[in-house]
């Protein structure tokens, strides 16, 4: 017994070691790889009114999304709902997932994130967001609530979101190469008042390494 003990602590200790090995190839890019230089824009037409685009944040040169996670406040019953408050990218070069870089732009103050989805292969290439229309002037605006994702392998990923609104069109899709950067039109916090934090996104393609 103890030796069964004593295996099981050294494979604890072991399984723990990987895991954090692991977490270190995961790198938030931030604004450092703005400079890259991108081939188009796809954008949504059923985005909200309130807030202001904020900043873009890239993939590395030669990287490119392919999966994502999102910042979901859940169900306030009765107090002021945010639902989807961030969408965060994930990048890969040449399809290796043991080191990665994450991008998200501006993100709401609400909320958790979700365990990270991704392409069973390649890339990022389309998207599609769910939106709650204006509520009026008394109402509870909770705008963007949810986000697929179209892989170029052909799945689609759907976030673990809210259910208020309905999906618009899909964007576009990349013509060459995937999605390479984010940008997030946020509404500033409130102070009490309304919050509907994410009122839209737009996503930048890059062609693929020639």
């Amino acid at each position: 017994m103890t030796s069964l003990l004593a295996v099981v602590a050294v494979l604890a200790v072991l399984s723990a070691g990987f895991c954090e090995e692991q977490k270190n190839f995961l790198q938030r890019a931030g604004v450092a790889f703005n400079s890259r230089q991108y081939k188009s824009l796809l954008t949504v037409s059923n985005g909200e009114r309130f807030g202001t685009w904020t900043w873009p944040e890239m993939c590395p040169e030669n990287f490119f999304a392919v999966g994502f996670s999102v910042r979901v406040e859940s169900n306030q019953y009765g107090g002021d709902d945010t639902a989807l408050n961030g969408i965060r990218l994930v990048c890969a070069k040449d399809g290796n997932r043991n080191f990665l870089y994450t991008i998200e732009s501006h993100t709401g103050y609400f909320g958790d994130w979700s365990q990270l989805q991704y392409c069973p292969s390649g890339v990022l290439t389309s998207f599609q967001i769910r939106v709650e229309p204006h509520q009026g002037l008394f109402g509870d605006d909770t705008a963007v609530n949810n986000i697929r994702f179209r892989c170029s392998s052909n799945p689609t990923l759907e976030g673990p979101s809210m259910g208020w609104g309905e999906y618009g069109h899909w964007s576009q899709e990349c013509p060459d190469g995937g999605i390479c950067g984010i940008e997030t039109k946020m509404e500033e916090y409130q102070y009490g008042l309304d919050d509907s934090t994410l009122n839209d996104v737009r996503f930048h393609c890059c062609a693929s390494q020639q």
